[in-house]
């Protein structure tokens, strides 16, 4: 069973990493940011009916309000799975999203619990699994057996066999640091703009996610189970709240790429006219150029990593962090950043070591120059 299990993972590897190049230079070229907002349920699949509200209305509303303030923005297109009450497979959420070359796929649900648990969390595609996302993931993936022709669709796929969940994870490999970004920046506009309480982010393996080839997040707004909490959720003041914390998260992931990734781009970076060739080293402090994150233990060696030599991998809470190159020498790590840029890892960054721990960055740079 294990040795069937690694021979679909590795065929999974290997198909989705050619898929993703392929899309990843196919992306639009009307210059606008894309969005694909994903009210979860619909139609004859009402989600959670926690005290009486139905999870599909809150969804779709919180949707459409964020929607609603993302078109305001000339350079924002965005695009829904749904903007009534209809059913919408699985599969097709996806497809949408992929179809429109999306920048972003955000799904909104509502959560439920036995209990009177309560608080946001967001979701990322991942293997890491505990009990709890677990039977999260059963819950929102058991929709396919709506679906008339689910078992064509879904080869097998059993939502109640963790097996079945082990392969998702691999799909979204490529987007994982940058959905796990974007998951931040909604869990703090929900405590900070919202004044909620937030669980945090959590890794599941949800088919919803699984198959997008973009940032992609799946966010659980809070309780309908909790009385105060579905309460809240099923008023108008609480979904706009709620619809204002992810409308500022994405304005803030966009945000953030804008001041990253410009027009002015136009081929690789010339090291020799940016960096100085002189040594600069700080005591006791070393520099590593960290390109990748995931859940995805991959061995460490060049042709994992675009021809990238030197690579060195660290498991930080639940996700390997995958970096390149190591030297005493800032000068030295601006180019090997500079170098894993032009190999595709536009997101690559320098992190310090002091003895032995990551500190932070801007501390070293400013200690030194004091």
């Amino acid at each position: 069973m294990q040795t069937y299990i690694f021979k679909i993972i590795l065929s999974f590897t290997i198909v989705l990493t050619f898929i993703n190049f392929q899309i990843a230079n196919a992306q639009s070229t009307s210059g606008k940011f894309i969005v694909v907002l994903d009210a979860g349920h619909g139609g004859d699949d009402p989600g959670n009916l926690g005290n009486g509200h139905k999870e599909k209305d809150i969804a779709l509303k919180i949707v459409l309000e964020v929607g609603k303030s993302l078109e305001k923005n000339k350079d924002i297109k965005v695009i829904y799975t749904r903007k009534t009450d209809v059913f919408v497979k699985l599969r097709e959420r996806a497809a949408i999203a992929n179809r429109a070359d999306a920048d972003l796929f955000v799904s909104v649900h509502c959560n439920s619990h036995s209990s009177q648990a309560s608080g946001t969390e967001t979701f990322v595609l991942g293997v890491a699994n505990t009990k709890r996302n677990f039977d999260i993931a059963k819950k929102e993936n058991e929709v396919i057996f709506l679906e008339d022709d689910y078992k064509k669709d879904y080869k097998g796929f059993d939502p109640d066999a963790p097996e079945s969940l082990i392969g998702l994870a691999f799909q979204q490999e490529d987007y994982v640091e940058q959905s796990i970004k974007l998951a931040r920046l909604i869990e703090d506009s929900f405590i900070g703009k919202s004044k909620r309480k937030s669980r945090g982010i959590k890794q599941a393996s949800l088919w919803v996610l699984h198959n997008t080839y973009m940032p992609s997040v799946l966010v659980e707004v809070g309780f309908l189970t909790n009385n105060a909490e579905g309460k809240f959720l099923n008023s108008k003041s609480g979904q706009s709240k709620m619809a204002a914390s992810i409308l500022e998260a994405i304005n803030a992931y966009k945000k953030n790429l804008d001041l990253n990734v410009g027009d002015s781009y136009v081929g690789d970076v010339t090291i020799e006219d940016t960096i100085s060739s002189e040594v600069h080293t700080i005591e006791n402090t070393v520099f590593k150029i960290q390109i990748a994150a995931s859940s995805n233990a991959l061995e460490p060696m060049s042709y994992n990593f675009k021809g990238l030599n030197d690579i060195s991998r660290e498991k930080q809470d639940g996700l390997y962090k995958y970096y390149y190159g190591y030297t005493s020498d800032y000068n030295k790590a601006q180019k090997l950043q500079i170098e894993a840029k032009n190999k595709g890892y536009k997101d690559a960054y320098i992190v310090a070591l002091k003895d032995g721990k990551q500190v932070k960055l801007s501390e070293v740079l400013k200690t030194e120059a004091n």
